[in-house]
């Protein structure tokens, strides 16, 4: 786990650009690192900056979590991620769908294949939390942790969780898992970002994972001997 959590340090900056540049953040990968070393970058949008250090301090959590032996792969870890995450973005973070004040949500353009809607929240968001609960206990009977890892981001990408922030804490929730079994973290690099949309677009009209979780397994660096 050591190893691993090393390795994601070192290239966390790569990481950091790569989830916020696949949710169409202006900021360059150089310009990433000058601001996660403390130097504002002029010329770009307050929000972008703002996205951008909210993904550190959750990355930065998340490692909080794992070297404390205190990550799972759960709700009430998906939701304190989610409220980092997402706290500039999000019409409410922290929480799923229909939990707070505001209903809805859950609704992602797919282009050409029209207009992908996830489930209501249901009162209270009960509708969503039954199906975490399915997919928690689905995932117990998947004994390959790089499995359980990469069909959780899947789901709960295709899910809707949160109104926001989605696909970011699936990632977080996916790299927690894997480092705490050992393997390297999984970034989803930005310069394949046409292939991972047409994955996910996939996922969402048919909700068949094979695409996108093989494209995935296919943007792993080295996993932990």
């Amino acid at each position: 786990m050591d190893s691993a959590r090393n390795r994601l340090r070192h290239v966390l900056p790569n990481f950091i650009w790569d989830a916020a540049a696949l949710e169409g953040n202006t900021y360059t990968l150089p310009e990433v690192q000058t601001l996660l070393e403390g130097t504002t970058v002029g010329g770009r949008p307050v929000e972008d900056a703002a996205q951008i250090l909210a993904l550190r301090d959750a990355f930065a959590d998340l490692d909080h979590l794992v070297v404390n032996s205190i990550f799972a792969l759960n709700k009430l870890t998906s939701d304190r991620l989610h409220s980092i995450v997402a706290e500039h973005e999000a019409i409410e973070s922290g929480h799923f769908r229909g939990e707070g004040d505001v209903g809805g949500g859950g609704l992602v353009p797919l282009g050409a294949l029209g207009l992908y809607r996830a489930s209501t929240p249901g009162e209270g968001g009960q509708t969503l939390l039954d199906e975490h609960r399915t997919l928690m206990d689905y995932l117990t009977e998947v004994d390959d942790p790089r499995e359980q890892a990469i069909a959780y981001f899947c789901a709960a990408a295709r899910r809707q969780f949160y109104f926001d922030g989605n696909k970011r804490t699936a990632r977080l929730m996916m790299s927690g898992h894997l480092l705490t079994h050992g393997y390297d973290a999984i970034s989803i690099n930005a310069t394949r970002r046409i292939e991972f949309n047409e994955h996910l677009s996939h996922l969402f009209d048919t909700g068949d994972a094979t695409g996108l979780m093989a494209f995935i397994l296919d943007n792993r660096t080295k996993d932990a001997e």
